[in-house]
């Protein structure tokens, strides 16, 4: 198993690692608003010998340039010129959390560039901006670095609150290492994109292969949620993973691997 290696794309705006073969199927992970490229670490290891695993920084993340203004429209735009900036064709995208949403944005603009995609503890919607639901979010999240708390004082707090039962130690020293390095002002940023975020009616259309992926005790996106979600999409399949929380990658690795591994092992299959 070779370490993933941290690489830059030409164009110097994103950082992303990377593993296997660059001449096999591409696979790439987007974290979510808490996470990093190497949130994605044990994924690079598990499906590197198979496939060629990209896992970016998100742009503000990691050493990927901040966007003059976030948005989940600018972030799937952002994508694109990752994807180009790669050079890779008919990708697999798995998209946890805000990664998830940037991909079904980015499914709007570019049906059919995916060879399939992996929807992971994600939402088609958050809701309007003045929702009392959507303020007491926000307010729950922004308020205590109003108050002068830093992304690595909260981050013990803020992984805990995320996670399900008996959560893997190792992958929740991750969590709050990735958490804890999340420049404030990305967090705030990516906090306040979601508001607004809709695109229910648009599921109808995602014409690739789909995996919703849930967790049992995620509150963040509920499974009857996303159970509920996965019939809109017309070739969705829906796996929940019992006891799981909001990371499941990191909570339960090799749970989530075995998950992801049926799916994607199968779509690479079918397109040879």
């Amino acid at each position: 198993m070779s370490q993933p290696s941290p690489m830059i794309t030409k164009d110097g705006r994103f950082a992303y690692e990377a593993a296997g073969d660059p001449g096999a199927t591409p696979l790439i992970f987007l974290h979510g608003i808490g996470g990093a490229a190497e949130a994605w670490r044990q994924q690079l290891a598990t499906f590197g010998d198979r496939f060629r695993v990209i896992a970016w920084d998100m742009p503000g993340y990691g050493g990927s340039a901040p966007l003059a203004s976030v948005s989940i429209a600018a972030l799937a735009e952002a994508l694109q010129q990752f994807i180009e900036q790669l050079g890779v064709t008919k990708p697999i995208l798995v998209g946890h959390s805000i990664g998830g949403m940037i991909v079904q944005k980015w499914l709007v603009q570019a049906p059919k560039l995916a060879r399939a995609v992996v929807l992971a503890q994600t939402s088609p919607a958050f809701g309007k901006a003045d929702g009392d639901w959507q303020k007491s979010f926000i307010a729950a999240r922004l308020g205590p670095l109003d108050r002068g708390e830093t992304m690595k004082s909260l981050a013990p707090s803020l992984v805990k609150e995320l996670v399900g039962d008996d959560p893997d130690p190792r992958g929740m020293e991750l969590a709050r290492e990735c958490m804890g390095s999340v420049p404030e002002a990305s967090y705030r940023a990516m906090m306040l994109a979601l508001v607004g975020f809709d695109q229910r009616s648009t599921l109808k259309d995602i014409c690739v292969p789909t995996l919703l992926l849930s967790g049992s005790k995620d509150n963040n996106a509920p499974a009857p949620m996303m159970a509920k979600m996965a019939t809109y999409i017309p070739s969705a399949k829906y796996i929940e993973l019992a006891g799981v929380g909001h990371l499941a990658n990191l909570e339960r690795p090799d749970a989530f691997d075995r998950a992801l591994s049926g799916f994607v092992d199968s779509v690479a299959a079918k397109h040879g």
